[in-house]
């Protein structure tokens, strides 16, 4: 694959999965590459790292803000991708596995699903204009957002609360490892019924798995036995972040129109979680649609999926 004076952005994409994509970006010849980080020093850093492999350093690199928990942050980000001559790729890698409860300050939802699911379908959703007059029909732009094959054993205990995002909100329904999971059982929910109200032709929107990685993901668990346990486990089985990473640039370069609204894992398109395709998964997948479109109607996100020129 020639990425040559392509656009790309990654996020979360200082160190990690992220850092990886950007190098296999790079080394695929894309011209401008966009580093999204919550932290515009350690952003810089990677920048700097990157830059010191000579054959990125003929290529753009450009570090931004972005910070999934902040709603201005993504309209910030958004707006300033709308000012690019062209773009072709966004890797939405960001992403957290939060130890203990605690509610944003700025939005007032628990932190696991702020960053992995409402602040991660705010930018998918804005990202689609932005994308779709850069990039012809017959060569849509590509999102992709991280998945996992955790949302398959995901317990989702909060399935039957009406308000569902609300539910996430209570400290008592909290246990780490099951919310993790159920973050991205929100995510494949969200990609099947996002896939029925944009086209393919409009943009290609997937979620690739990376697999269980050395990626710096648990790190909120650093010094307690849960943490010692998942270094062990990274130890035995886990993929290094590069080989994680390349399922993410597969899906974004190499997966066209086939995929759009479904799932990749090891270079394949795949069935998402069983629930997904149940009735009952059917029906929370539509409440969990209308929720979010109330919960982001400030940014207009029901404006513009409606709004799409298909």
């Amino acid at each position: 694959m020639d990425l040559s004076g392509k656009t790309a952005v990654v996020t979360g994409s200082n160190t990690g999965i992220g850092f990886e994509c950007c190098k296999q970006l790079l080394e695929l010849g894309v011209g401008r590459l966009i580093i999204a980080v919550r932290s515009l020093i350690k952003g810089e850093r990677a920048k700097q790292q990157l830059l010191s492999n000579k054959a990125a350093a003929n290529y753009q690199i450009v570090v931004c803000k972005l910070d999934l928990s902040s709603y201005d942050s993504i309209l910030a980000f958004v707006d300033y991708t709308n000012t690019l001559d062209q773009l072709h790729i966004v890797i939405n890698n960001a992403g957290v596995c939060k130890r203990a409860f605690a509610l944003d300050p700025k939005t007032g939802h628990e932190e696991s699903i702020q960053v992995n699911y409402i602040g991660n379908a705010l930018l998918v959703i804005l990202m689609i204009p932005v994308l779709q007059p850069k990039n012809p029909a017959d060569r849509p732009g590509r999102i992709t957002f991280v998945s996992s094959d955790t949302p398959a054993w995901a317990e989702f205990k909060e399935k039957d609360s009406t308000p569902l995002l609300k539910a996430f909100d209570k400290r008592e329904s909290f246990k780490f490892g099951d919310r993790y999971a159920t973050s991205k059982l929100l995510g494949q929910l969200f990609l099947k019924e996002l896939a029925k109200h944009v086209p393919s032709s409009v943009v290609v929107i997937n979620a690739p798995n990376p697999g269980l990685c050395k990626s710096g993901l648990d790190r909120d668990f650093k010094g307690s036995v849960v943490g010692y346990a998942a270094r062990f486990m990274q130890f035995l089985i886990a993929r290094d972040a590069a080989t994680g990473a390349r399922a993410l640039v597969d899906a974004a370069v190499n997966h066209g129109q086939a995929s759009h609204g479904q799932y990749v894992e090891d270079g394949k398109v795949v069935p998402m979680a069983p629930f997904v395709y149940q009735p009952r998964g059917e029906t929370i997948a539509r409440q969990l649609w209308h929720e979010t479109m109330e919960e982001l109607a400030f940014a207009g996100v029901s404006e513009i999926i409606s709004g799409l020129i298909k």
